[in-house]
């Protein structure tokens, strides 16, 4: 297999300066697989290293301490999103503890993306000097995407990606936009269309969805009544689910605000149990 030790793959900190499609294309079509890793309950990435080449690059988002419990050795590279305030990682102060999981000996360093004008790209600086390249796609999703709302980084990042026609793989590990109490799935995007998008260009050999992507739930529908074109079944569905769960994500999201003192206090409970507990046997 392939790997950077003979040269084959491109170097650590590839990304820096990089700003260009053809630049990231180039980079990019050295690998036989690019697997991009959700931030989600559905990601285990010591599975996902051991189901792949050698010469896979495995792309993390953001927050990487939500599916890495350790410093990931494979090769790698960190997706950021400039926000109204710049990259999350940044403002919070978590760019340290971000950059600590990845093996500077695999990773290619971080690239800066921007879908919406009032998006603020970050420098390397921002990243303490981590290697940087940025990627504009200002308005490069406005024909295709819900009108009011904006791609995820995942979505938009497997989208463009097959679009570059690179020789390599593209699947998708973890995109399940299910909610839970770590992850909140906010309103601005529209988790639904996202889901059937991805899952049509899964359909289509576009990009793979590791662990497949289920059989369709309207297919015993259609056969029924093939007098209904599969494409209106399709079409009835997705604008339902979508108007449903759009105003759903909306209330939910309200109640784990309201909710949030509450599970801080009890996981800050259960934290002190152990300590009670030792306590009193010692007495």
């Amino acid at each position: 297999m392939a790997d950077s030790a003979n040269g084959a793959l491109p170097p650590r900190g590839a990304t820096s300066g990089l700003t260009q499609p053809d630049g990231w294309r180039q980079l990019l079509s050295s690998y036989s697989d690019i697997v991009l890793v959700a931030n989600s309950t559905a990601s285990n990435v010591r599975e996902l290293r051991a189901q792949y080449p050698a010469d896979t690059l495995f792309v993390f988002f953001n927050k990487v301490f939500k599916v890495l419990d350790q410093p990931f050795e494979g090769h790698a590279l960190l997706i950021t999103r400039g926000q109204p305030r710049g990259a999350g990682i940044v403002y919070r102060g978590e760019v340290d503890e971000v950059l600590s999981f990845f093996d500077k000996a695999h990773f290619l360093g971080i690239m800066n993306i921007r879908l919406a004008e009032d998006e603020k790209p970050n420098t390397a600086a921002d990243f303490h000097d981590a290697p940087t390249g940025h990627l504009d796609l200002r308005g490069h999703f406005d024909p295709l995407y819900t009108e009011g709302k904006v791609p995820t980084s995942g979505f938009a990042m497997a989208i463009w990606l097959s679009e570059l026609r690179l020789p390599g793989r593209i699947t998708l590990a973890g995109f399940s936009a299910r909610r839970s109490e770590k992850w909140r799935v906010v309103s601005v995007h529209d988790w639904s269309f996202e889901q059937v998008f991805l899952r049509l260009f899964s359909r289509l050999g576009k990009i793979a969805i590791h662990g497949g992507a289920g059989s369709n739930p309207y297919q015993k529908l259609a056969e029924r009544f093939p007098e209904i074109p599969p494409a209106e079944i399709a079409l009835a569905a997705s604008e339902v689910l979508s108007e449903r769960l759009s105003n759903t994500d909306a209330e939910v999201d309200k109640l784990i605000s309201l909710t949030n003192i509450i599970r801080a206090a009890d996981n800050f409970l259960r934290r002190l149990k152990p300590s009670l507990l030792r306590k009193r046997k010692r007495s």
